[in-house]
């Protein structure tokens, strides 16, 4: 099956029809309306350096269910004994900037590139994107960012420099959410890490009839 070549409008096709992989369509841009009308469907953008926008639906699709969401004993008792600080949309630049860094400091390709940060940072000022900031005094210890639609949260991107730091984010993260009627947190992609908290994998016709039941307005959210 060919891939589907975007144009100018920010139609996408139909997020069944991707590739076994997951590979939807390619080309377009990233601009606001491009991306929240590809999230509002479960499609994300995913590509390297270099190559026009790639996007993608993967099915089945990693999600977690706050009420879901376990932590283990020995994880919850390391953290009390931590002075992490948690902030929420404090420094969203700086999270995504070193979701980038981190990769390429360890000689790992990251999807992160100029373009994307510029794209999520203008959806972060307008209110769609968000950022979870862990702190030890004045170091940021970890974090992570995503974009929230109605009451699902996609996640995109979190990253570690103290033990623990990005751990302690997310655990944030499912409460912070969870008080606020949050349904659903979109994983993307399946991960050992993720799944040790509750993470589950489930069909993607599934996923798309949760999205059409928890996005009933795409306005700003405040985190």
């Amino acid at each position: 099956m060919p891939i589907f070549q975007l144009t100018d409008s920010p139609l996408f096709p139909h997020p069944s029809l991707a590739e076994d992989n997951g590979l939807l369509a390619v080309g377009g841009d990233l601009s606001i309306e491009r991306l929240l009308a590809a999230y509002s469907q479960g499609i994300f953008p995913w590509y390297s350096e270099g190559e026009p926008p790639l996007w993608w639906f993967t099915d089945p699709r990693l999600v977690i269910f706050p009420e879901e969401f376990k932590v283990s004993k020995r994880l919850a008792r390391t953290l009390r004994n931590t002075n992490f600080r948690i902030t929420f949309d404090k420094n969203f630049e700086r999270v995504i900037t070193s979701c980038a860094n981190i990769r390429t400091e360890n000689g790992e390709e990251t999807w992160i590139n100029k373009d994307m940060q510029r794209a999520y940072c203008q959806l972060h000022r307008s209110g769609y994107a968000h950022s979870v900031e862990c702190w030890q005094e004045d170091n940021l210890a970890g974090g992570l960012y995503g974009i929230r639609l109605g009451n699902i949260f996609f996640g995109e991107s979190m990253f570690t420099r103290i033990s623990n730091g990005s751990k302690a984010a997310i655990i944030a993260l499912v409460k912070h959410l969870q008080q606020q009627g949050v349904a659903l947190i979109d994983c993307q992609m399946t991960t050992s890490h993720l799944i040790s908290f509750g993470a589950r994998e489930i069909p993607g016709a599934e996923f798309r009839h949760l999205l059409q039941l928890h996005i009933k307005q795409s306005t700003p959210q405040e985190n």
